[in-house]
């Protein structure tokens, strides 16, 4: 037999056994369908949200567990617990289980992943547990990686895929990623925010700094403290933030109210905050994003940097929703920047995308280092 039929043999086997093999991962696929769930997890520092496959999103809780140090047992999880924020008694400490978007306490984080997972199934709970996709900040190590799969594995999952929030994000607002188009796209969460660049279905440079919705509360804090010496919890400057929060004249209501604890006499205070004191307050944070953007542009190849001069900057993650922002970007950049449609729930709509196409998407996940073939 000569080699070049050989060689025809075994191409012909080869792609007889990938068809065998996608046929059996259909029916495998099939058979789960009927006895399993199928759940997206945007888990977020702020805010978790969850998709179920043929519901959409149907949760969108804090990510805050509130703890019983005497009895070890949590009071409440989700908006309760945040309501109770800087409101407990001493035995009562209300927890957040994630930092800069990875979990910081393995044991609540399992806590408040099981009772979202149970929750979300609420009234449709199968045989098996369900097929979770979670999306998680860009670059973050296999230690990390692995204490969110052994966390939602824990708490019942029964198979769980991790992706990027860049990548799911763009996925969520189709965006082009599997074309050979640079796509660019900034998702402002609550602990990180992530700078990426995605083209035929690949990050091509990225960046993940924590510069965010929290530290844009600290920030705040910080300011009030210095300028007026009053002290406010993180609720006031979130709320202060969302009232009055913009980076150009004119885009929201130009006071508010601060009630607070004067450093000085150590009495209750409230002073009038404007616009102009939080554009002072957020001034370096904002100075900080624009570097790391900037940084992310300079390292992309110059054929992408022309395909997003024409199509733009995405804007994603509840950080795009402070006022101005987008006109600030692009009066930095020189580029258009637009703000997408229903930014909050951008990545949770991507992980719901995935969960329906899992074998189209599979190249994008994050694979488990278990998997990753050694080298040669």
């Amino acid at each position: 037999m000569s080699n070049s039929l050989k060689l025809s043999l075994g191409i012909r086997s080869l792609i007889q056994m990938s068809e065998i093999k996608k046929i059996f991962r259909s029916i495998r696929e099939r058979f789960f369908k009927l006895f399993s769930n199928e759940l997206g997890i945007d888990l977020g520092t702020t805010n978790t949200l969850v998709y179920l496959r043929g519901k959409g999103i149907v949760i969108d809780e804090p990510s805050v567990v509130a703890i019983n140090t005497k009895t070890g047992r949590v009071v409440a999880i989700g908006k309760e617990a945040k309501n109770m924020l800087g409101r407990t008694p001493a035995h009562i400490v209300a927890i957040k289980p994630l930092v800069d978007g990875v979990i910081s306490d393995f044991e609540v984080a399992e806590e408040m992943l099981s009772y979202l997972i149970n929750k979300a199934q609420e009234g449709n709970k199968k045989l098996l547990g369900p097929r979770v996709v979670i999306g998680v900040p860009s670059g973050i190590t296999n230690v990390e990686t692995r204490a969110v799969r052994d966390a939602a594995t824990n708490a019942g999952a029964r198979e769980v895929h991790i992706i990027e929030e860049p990548v799911s994000a763009a996925i969520g607002i189709k965006l082009p990623i599997d074309s050979p188009i640079g796509n660019m796209i900034i998702d402002l969460g609550g602990g990180t925010t992530d700078i990426a660049v995605i083209s035929l279905n690949g990050i091509v440079n990225s960046k993940n700094i924590k510069i965010a919705g929290e530290r844009f509360n600290e920030d705040i804090i910080s300011y009030i403290r210095n300028e007026f010496k009053i002290l406010i919890g993180e609720k006031t400057a979130e709320k202060v933030k969302m009232e009055i929060g913009s980076l150009i004249d004119g885009k929201k209501t130009g006071e508010t109210i601060v009630r607070g604890r004067d450093l000085i006499t150590g009495l209750p205070r409230e002073v009038i905050i404007t616009e102009t004191d939080l554009r002072e307050a957020l001034a370096q944070s904002i100075d900080t994003l624009i570097d790391a953007v900037k940084e992310v542009l300079e390292a992309a190849p110059p054929e992408i940097i022309s395909d997003i001069m024409r199509h733009g900057v995405y804007l994603v993650g509840g950080g795009a929703l402070l006022g101005g922002l987008s006109s600030v970007l692009h009066e930095a950049l020189k580029i258009p920047v637009y703000i997408s449609e229903e930014p909050l729930t951008s990545v949770a709509r991507g992980t719901g995308m995935v969960l329906e196409n899992l074998l189209i998407y599979e190249d994008l996940l994050v694979r488990n280092e278990d998997e990753i073939p050694p080298k040669k």
